[in-house]
């Protein structure tokens, strides 16, 4: 879909150019006069949260939306109520938006998540559509204009990098996987370090992957004709402060191999590769804003297959950092290719690690479509990752690491299994065994299997580009704190 144009100014709301606005409408206030008010005095307009009511007045189109209880009223709820009216714009063919700022901490930018998020389609296979057109009929909405009593700019523009960016990585996670394949991920990656001086990159392929030892990784791709890629993005916004280390799972097909998935569903598991999605367009959206921080990347990437090269059930591996692991499941891929991966973000000097995985669905049991699992080895690491999941809507829930569960990964014949026949507590176990991969460094590990597709909220149904926020808002509190 083509970009939506943002801009901010400040002054009377109804002095504007769009065809449509927008006018929030909070319980017990009056909304300003005009259409607004009558709408609400005919109770058409109501002041619940999503609620919706369109109008015309001078000329264009007004759309009332309840914002529900000023006191309760934040960003998350912004996002919502953005996106349930930019939605209700595009069935009326709206061409333009402009909402009145609301107020309250964080509105402004989650005014443009909310809008450009929930304007999001993906009709790249559909025939009879122009490109970025709609294939049910409805408008395009081409610009969102943010009215306040301050100046919000600097503000709106950001957010519009951070979804634009969401945005396509919902692109690679909708792109088929015979589209979007291991080398397709490493081109983008390209794409994005040929578009910023700050940004560069570093591909390998099979062969390299098995002679840095890289034994876990290379068992998952040794089972597809598909060549696979270890990614490394590598950002300079800075030449001190901490380095951290993002990591993301790519498996752009997981059939679960040998261990074959049952087939109901199975063709979303062109979804697996989501974290890599996440982490591509996070350090694209990074480079963009400039933030002033030091950043390695790394993504493994490649098909889980069942063929007669495949890994097998009972198979021992050595991973990067000299682990031994037996292959007791290798439908449990995901922490075999992460476990390297975390190596390789070790051995290139990364301090403070976020890996972020579409990794088990004991996680979607526990939390849903809501939160996603984080664990952590380090309180202070956690406290920034989790305050950078608040702040952007993408929230994260602790689980427990111990020693009990890490005994649980302890293999009969190697150091660790991958997979242990006791079914117990499935997304720490996974958790664990990542654990013993990042050599001790403040680490968060985020489980995103729930929370990557399927989305429920009105801003990130289907694929929901999950974790691109809050990479960023996290790389960016980081550069403040380094600041200060």
């Amino acid at each position: 879909m083509p970009a939506i144009s943002v801009s901010a100014r400040t002054g009377a709301p109804e002095e504007t150019s769009a065809d449509t606005r927008v006018v929030g409408l909070f319980e017990g206030e009056s909304p300003p006069p005009g259409v607004a008010a009558t709408l609400a005095e005919t109770g058409e307009a109501r002041a619940g949260l999503r609620k919706l009511a369109v109008g015309h007045e001078d000329g264009r189109r007004v759309i009332v939306v309840g914002l529900g209880k000023r006191e309760e009223f934040d960003a998350e709820k912004a996002r919502i109520a953005a996106a349930v009216a930019a939605q209700r714009a595009r069935e009326l063919g709206a061409k333009a938006l402009s909402w009145a700022e609301p107020g309250g901490e964080g509105a402004a930018a989650a005014l443009v998540e909310g809008t450009v998020m929930g304007l999001y389609r993906y009709d790249r296979y559909k025939t009879g559509t122009a490109d970025g057109g709609s294939a049910d009929g409805g408008g395009v909405v081409q610009s969102l204009e943010v009215v306040s009593e301050r100046d919000v700019g600097a503000i709106v523009e950001q957010a519009r990098v951070r979804a634009e960016a969401t945005n396509r990585a919902r692109d690679l996670q909708n792109t088929p996987s015979n589209v979007a394949n291991p080398e397709y991920l490493a081109a983008r990656a390209q794409e994005l370090a040929d578009r910023f001086d700050a940004l560069s990159v570093e591909v390998l392929g099979r062969e390299e992957i098995v002679e840095r030892g890289m034994g876990a990784f290379a068992a998952v791709a040794q089972g597809s004709d598909r060549e696979p890629r270890l990614i490394t993005l590598t950002y300079a916004g800075a030449t001190e402060g901490p380095h951290l280390g993002f990591v993301g799972k790519g498996v752009t097909f997981d059939t679960g191999g040998i261990s074959i998935k049952p087939a109901a569903k199975m063709h979303e598991m062109k979804y697996d590769m989501s974290g890599a999605a996440g982490v591509i367009e996070a350090m694209g959206a990074i480079a963009e804003l400039e933030i002033p921080v030091r950043i390695t990347a790394v993504v493994p990437s490649t098909e889980n297959m069942p063929s007669g090269h495949s890994m097998k059930p009972g198979d021992i591996v050595t991973a990067m950092n000299g682990k031994t692991i037996e292959i007791n499941n290798t439908d449990a891929e995901g922490r075999l290719i992460l476990a390297d991966a975390l190596c390789y973000a070790v051995e290139r000097g990364a301090e403070m690690i976020v890996d972020m995985a579409t990794l088990t669905g004991a996680i979607v049991v526990a939390l849903g479509s809501t939160y996603a699992g984080l664990f952590s080895n380090d309180d202070d690491w956690f406290t920034d990752v989790e305050a950078a999941c608040a702040a952007t809507g993408e929230i994260g829930w602790r689980l427990p690491l111990h020693p009990e569960y890490l005994d649980l990964t302890k293999g009969q014949f190697a150091d660790l299994t991958n997979s242990a026949e006791v079914r117990k507590a499935s997304s720490i176990y996974a958790a664990e065994f990542l654990r013993q991969f990042v050599d001790g460094r403040p680490w968060v590990h985020v489980d995103i299997a729930g929370t990557a597709y399927g989305g429920t909220r009105p801003y990130n149904g289907g694929p929901t580009g999950w974790g691109v926020r809050m990479l960023v808002e996290l790389a960016q509190r980081t550069a403040d704190k380094q600041q200060r």
